[in-house]
């Protein structure tokens, strides 16, 4: 039995960026999304992974509009104005890896901790986006050491809270999701725009498993198309 109720109520973290405004572009014009609140670093309840304390804070603003039966967090860095993905193992250093991990990983392990509390239990949903270079199994080229560790390290955080659900939240779903290649601030210094795909594409694509999710899905790690990634 599908998760997703109708009408639904959805919220969506870091919705000032790419794939995050084109979530609230397609929800605002679904029928049966009966409301849909973003949340950034700028919004009037703002969340900032650089803050830590703000992550509860604004949960805690926003519980008055739960619950929610989807919450999509889809803040994520790869490459910041100081660094650019690791080409080899000389170029590994403890500041670039503690400001990914901090954003890649703390935040959204917080994020669920905080925002789960906001989620309905009777039929909740919350997915955070992952990439597929965090899967262990499937690294084959090797290099951007610290985006895929954050990445794997998420992935981790998401399928051990997925076995606290499964007792203490047995329906509702906790979801990694790999948005693959999209045009985008992310993606633009490696070829995004002549390998990705537009926002809404990727979007409209990541919904249409998200509206089909189980809560036997829980603890998946799961691409744009459906298929079930290796950890």
């Amino acid at each position: 039995m599908k998760l997703l109720p109708s009408p639904f109520s959805a919220l969506i973290i870091g919705s000032s960026g790419t794939i995050g405004a084109a979530f609230m572009e397609l929800l605002e014009s679904n029928p049966l999304c009966s409301s849909v609140v973003g949340i950034h670093r700028h919004s009037e309840q703002s969340i900032d992974y650089q803050h830590p304390d703000s992550i509860e804070s604004c949960a805690t603003a926003l519980s008055q509009e739960a619950p929610f039966q989807l919450i999509i967090n889809t803040i994520g860095v790869l490459h910041t104005s100081n660094w650019m993905p690791e080409k080899k193992l000389d170029d590994l250093n403890a500041d670039q890896l503690v400001e990914l991990m901090k954003i890649n990983a703390i935040g959204p392990a917080l994020t669920i901790r905080h925002f789960s509390k906001l989620l309905d239990p009777k039929n909740g949903i919350m997915v955070t986006l992952s990439a597929k270079v965090g899967s262990i199994e499937d690294n084959r080229l090797g290099g951007w050491y610290s985006y895929r560790a954050s990445k794997a390290a998420l992935n981790m955080l998401i399928k051990t809270a997925s076995i606290e659900w499964a007792r203490t939240k047995p329906n509702t779903a906790l979801i990694a999701m790999h948005p693959g290649t999209v045009n985008s601030r992310l993606s633009k210094p490696f070829r995004g725009e002549q390998i990705g795909r537009p926002a809404h594409d990727a979007v409209a694509d990541m919904f249409a498993v998200i509206e089909n999710l189980k809560k036997e899905d829980s603890g998946s790690f799961l691409s744009y198309s459906g298929e079930k990634l290796p950890w």
